[in-house]
C-alpha cells in the first residue's frame, strides 16, 4: 500500500472509530444512565428534557452516520484499491452498520418527530409514548453496534 493510503486509510479510521465511540457511547449513556435518572422526575419535566438532549444527540449521531458511512465506504475502496479484499468482519460490520442508519433513521425522521409534537402540544402521555417507542429503537441499535464491536474487535 503506498504512503498516502497508509496514511489517509489511518486518518479515515480514525474519524470512523470516534464517530462510533460517539454513537454507540451516546446510546450506552442515554439508555443506562439518562433515562433511569430522570425517570425521577413528573411526566412535563422528563419528557420535555428527554425531548431537548435527542435533539442535541440525534443532531449529532447525524453528523457521526455521515462520518461512519464516507470513511468505512472509504476504507473498503483504498483496500480493493491496494490489491485487498474486505475481511468477513468489515461484510459484517458493513450489513449491520446500514441496518442500524436505518433504524437511527426510523427514530429521527419517524419517532422523534412525534415526541416533538407531543411536547410542543403538551401531550404528556403521548410524549411517554414516543419515548418509549424510541428506547426500544435506540435498545435495538445498541445491541446491533455491540454486536458490531464484538465482531470486528476480536476476530
Amino acid at each position: 500500500m503506498p504512503i498516502s493510503f497508509a496514511y489517509a486509510a489511518i486518518a479515515l479510521k480514525t474519524l470512523h472509530v470516534l464517530a462510533v465511540v460517539l454513537w454507540v457511547g451516546g446510546m450506552v449513556f442515554a439508555h443506562f444512565f439518562l433515562r433511569p435518572a430522570v425517570a425521577a422526575l413528573e411526566p412535563p419535566q422528563r419528557v420535555a428534557l428527554m425531548h431537548d438532549v435527542l435533539g442535541r444527540f440525534f443532531a449529532a449521531v447525524l453528523v457521526a452516520v455521515v462520518v461512519v458511512l464516507a470513511s468505512g465506504l472509504s476504507l473498503i475502496g483504498i483496500a480493493h484499491a491496494g490489491g485487498g479484499h474486505m475481511p468477513w468482519p468489515w461484510t459484517v460490520m458493513t450489513v449491520l452498520g446500514v441496518v442500524m442508519v436505518a433504524i437511527f433513521g426510523h427514530i429521527r425522521f419517524a419517532l422523534y418527530p412525534r415526541l416533538r409534537r407531543a411536547v410542543a402540544a403538551r401531550d404528556w402521555p403521548a410524549g411517554g409514548a414516543a419515548l418509549a417507542k424510541i428506547r426500544t429503537w435506540v435498545g435495538v441499535n445498541l445491541a446491533l453496534g455491540v454486536t458490531i464491536l464484538v465482531v470486528v474487535g476480536f476476530v
